[in-house]
C-alpha cells in the first residue's frame, strides 16, 4: 500500500456521491456512558435506504443469486488489495472511507478467516491504522455471505478497540489471551502485533494465530460443512477481540461488529432510546452468548 491508495479511496467517493452509487454520510450522535465506557449511538441516515434497498430493489440482498462483490460495480471500485481481494466502498457507509476488502473468488463468510483475508487488513493498516472488522453470519450482522473483511478509519466518533484498552493488561506479550471485566458476554481478546511498522506478512500471522486462539479459548469449531458459528472479529491497536453471537437485532436495532467497538448505529432516531433505556452493555450481551 501506498499513500496513492488513500487519494483513490477519496477521489472514488467523491465521483461515487456525485453519480448517486454511493449514499452521503447523515448522522446524529448520541453519548451514552455504561460501567464507565463511553459508548457513542449513531443515527446513520443511509442505514434505513439499506433496509429499503432489500424489499424493492431488483436482484438486491434477498435475491439468493444476487452477489454485489463477485463484480462489484466499477463506480465503488476502489482497485486491488494484494492478489486475493480488491477494495470496494462500502455501498451503504457508516463512515467516510467505510471500505470493503472483497476476495476475489467466492468463498463462504462462515468458513474460518485465512491468512490471505489478514493480509489484505494488514496492507491497509500497516498504512493508515484504523480498525479492521468481519461480521461472521447472518446473527453477526452480515448481509451478504462472499467472504469479506472490512476497514474504517482512525476517527473522532469511529469505533476503536481503545474503548476497552484501559480494561485489557497493558503488558500481555503477544498471543496472550484475556477477558475484559466490563463485559457481560462470552468474548476474547488476544494480544498481535500492531500492524503500523510491521510487515504485512508478520501481522498477517500474528492475527491469524491470534484468531485461531480465539476460537479455541471460546470453542468455536467448524461443523461437518467447514462452517464456524457466528461470531463478530475486531483487530486494532494492538489488540484481536472475538465475539461469538447469538441473534442480530435488539429491539430491531442491527448490532455488529462495530458496536462492541463502542460505536451502536441505529436506522431511526427513536432507536437511540431502546438503547438509553436498557444500557449499551446489556444490549450488547442481549445478542451474545
Amino acid at each position: 500500500m501506498n499513500a496513492e491508495f488513500l487519494q483513490a479511496v477519496d477521489e472514488r467517493s467523491a465521483s461515487a456521491r456525485a453519480s448517486g452509487d454511493l449514499l452521503p454520510i447523515q448522522a446524529e450522535e448520541t453519548v451514552l456512558e455504561d460501567a464507565g465506557l463511553r459508548f457513542i449511538v449513531r443515527w446513520v441516515s443511509s442505514l434505513a435506504v439499506k433496509d429499503a434497498a432489500k424489499v424493492t430493489l431488483p436482484g438486491g440482498p434477498r435475491d439468493p443469486d444476487f452477489n454485489p462483490f463477485l463484480a462489484p460495480e466499477p463506480a465503488l471500485t476502489v482497485g486491488p488489495v494484494g492478489e486475493h481481494h480488491v477494495a470496494i466502498l462500502n455501498k451503504f457507509p457508516v463512515c467516510d472511507r467505510h471500505l470493503v476488502l472483497a476476495r476475489r473468488t467466492f468463498e463462504e463468510q462462515l468458513i474460518p478467516l485465512a491468512p490471505i483475508d489478514f493480509a489484505a487488513l494488514a496492507r491497509v493498516m500497516g498504512e493508515y491504522g484504523g480498525l479492521g472488522f468481519y461480521n461472521g453470519g447472518a446473527p453477526a450482522g452480515a448481509s451478504q455471505r462472499h467472504k469479506h473483511v472490512q476497514w474504517i478509519p482512525a476517527a473522532a466518533g469511529n469505533a476503536s478497540l481503545r474503548l476497552l484498552a484501559n480494561g485489557l493488561p497493558a503488558t500481555l506479550a503477544e498471543h496472550g489471551l484475556a477477558r475484559h471485566p466490563a463485559l457481560p458476554m462470552q468474548h476474547c481478546f488476544v494480544r498481535v502485533r500492531n500492524a503500523t511498522g510491521t510487515s504485512v506478512e508478520v501481522a498477517a500471522h500474528s492475527m491469524h494465530t491470534a484468531f485461531g486462539l480465539a476460537c479455541r479459548g471460546l470453542a468455536l469449531t467448524p461443523d461437518v460443512n467447514g462452517l464456524l458459528p457466528s461470531f463478530n472479529l475486531l483487530t486494532g491497536d494492538g489488540w484481536l477481540m472475538l465475539v461469538p453471537r447469538s441473534r442480530e437485532h435488539f429491539d430491531e436495532v442491527s448490532i455488529n461488529a462495530l458496536s462492541y467497538g463502542g460505536t451502536l448505529y441505529v436506522r431511526r432516531p427513536e432507536q437511540v432510546e431502546a438503547i438509553r433505556a436498557t444500557g449499551p452493555l446489556r444490549v450488547l450481551a442481549a445478542v451474545g452468548c
